[in-house]
């Protein structure tokens, strides 16, 4: 099961609604072995495409860095469908290449809807698992979500929690 709190699920979807009608990609980062996502970071959709996702491979570099620096893990990968529902394509598990990792998938198809599944993917096998939406007991600012600029001199953060 996938628990999350409810800011980092909002994020999420609004990274996929602000995305579209591109897929929207990202991970959310949580300390290492504690199955917990904590630090939403959203990433470019390097393909630029309806159908498909890739991660930026310099981004990538660098988020996977930073994970490392701050004894992180990806807890949470996860990106958007545009047009189909939330479930992985055979291309999603061919690519799924973190088996420790929840993929969360957001379908944007609805305007008004968001259909949001989470999935676990070990050696071509998909599982799909409940998710269980929290609200954090904690300082709303624990939570933070990153948004990454074009270029590596410019980068914006934005801090989620109302």
């Amino acid at each position: 099961m996938l628990s999350i709190d409810r800011s980092i699920v909002e994020a999420i979807v609004a990274h996929a609604r602000r995305d579209h009608p591109d897929e929207a990609c990202g991970v959310v980062a949580g300390p290492v072995g504690g199955d917990t996502p904590t630090r939403h970071i959203p990433m470019d959709n390097a393909a630029r495409s309806m159908t498909f996702y890739e991660f930026d491979s310099m981004e990538q570099l660098r988020v996977w860095r930073e994970m490392d620096d701050r004894d992180e893990e990806p807890v949470v990968i996860y990106h958007s469908h545009t047009a189909t529902e939330a479930y992985p394509s055979r291309t999603d598990v061919a690519f799924a290449g973190e088996p420790g990792a929840h993929y969360v998938l957001v379908s944007t198809r609805e305007p008004d809807t968001e259909e949001i599944r989470s999935f676990r993917i070990v050696d071509g096998v998909v599982t799909e698992e409940p998710v269980r939406i929290v609200d954090a007991g904690v300082d709303p600012h624990a939570v933070q979500s990153y948004m990454f600029g074009q270029s590596p001199a410019t980068v914006d953060y934005e801090c989620s929690g109302s």
